[in-house]
């Protein structure tokens, strides 16, 4: 456990993870939605999984990737959070075979190090979100909640914005290109409906963090960097609208 979670006050808590709090009950009756957790380390899993049904999610671990896939096909989650080395299938074979197959659950991945996420960019997997270990529990929790919310969506009417050939409706949750749709994850939305809301103003990384996905700058703001590079693999040539203020962070306009 000691190298995957910081669990702060919680190693204690380890043994007291009861049938009640994690088995099958809990993926039945908790309210706010079921949440598959794969992963292989037995420990860790447990962890997730209590402090996930703590909170009212429901709860299904599985500790392979073969397993992990059909659950996801089976259950559907409202979240999957996916170790990437996983034995059989690993983490990212997932994503890919439940993106192939036109499901766009919310994923979160959980990595060793910080050059499996620039594998994961390069993969395109549309990956909602990722935690390096060792990670705090209680952190992953939060994240999982900040995803849900950008995945419901808006609040209210939102006007539809344009950009040069980008126009993004959020009362719709629908982007193009030049009349072109474009599928992006709910964060990959949100990221990209935030930077053409205000054309020229430059975002700073940690101001990003904490308007898209909801979580202070201590979380690190290496997330950031990985979904801009996401975002602008699937834009084309409309990439180049978001331009990167080195230092600083990020801002969208077509008048550079």
């Amino acid at each position: 456990m000691g190298r995957g979670v910081e669990a702060t006050g919680a190693a204690g808590m380890m043994g007291g993870v009861t049938e009640r709090a994690t088995g099958r009950g809990a993926e039945q009756t908790a309210g706010k939605g079921l949440v598959l957790v794969v992963e292989d380390e037995r420990p860790i899993a447990d962890l997730v999984r209590l402090y996930l049904a703590r909170d009212g999610f429901g709860v299904h671990v599985e500790h392979d990737g073969a397993a992990g896939l059909a659950a996801a096909r089976r259950l559907r989650p409202v979240a999957c959070i996916l170790d990437i080395a996983l034995p059989g299938l690993d983490g990212t074979d997932v994503c890919r075979r439940l993106r192939e197959a036109g499901d766009w659950t919310p994923v979160i991945f959980l990595t060793a190090r910080d050059d499996e996420i620039d594998r994961i960019v390069g993969l395109e997997l549309g990956a909602d979100d990722y935690v390096t270990k060792p990670f705090s529990p209680r952190e992953l929790v939060a994240r999982v909640k900040a995803l849900l919310r950008r995945a419901a969506g808006p609040q209210g009417e939102d006007p539809v914005r344009r950009l040069g050939p980008i126009t993004v409706d959020p009362g719709r949750r629908l982007v193009d290109v030049g009349g072109t749709p474009v599928t992006l994850t709910p964060t990959e939305f949100d990221l990209l409906g935030h930077l053409v809301s205000r054309p020229g103003r430059v975002f700073t990384r940690e101001e990003l963090l904490a308007s898209v996905w909801g979580y202070a700058a201590h979380a690190g703001t290496r997330t950031v960097d990985v979904h801009v590079a996401q975002l602008r693999g699937k834009l084309g040539d409309a990439a180049a609208l978001i331009h990167t203020v080195r230092g600083v962070g990020y801002t969208a306009d077509d008048r550079r």
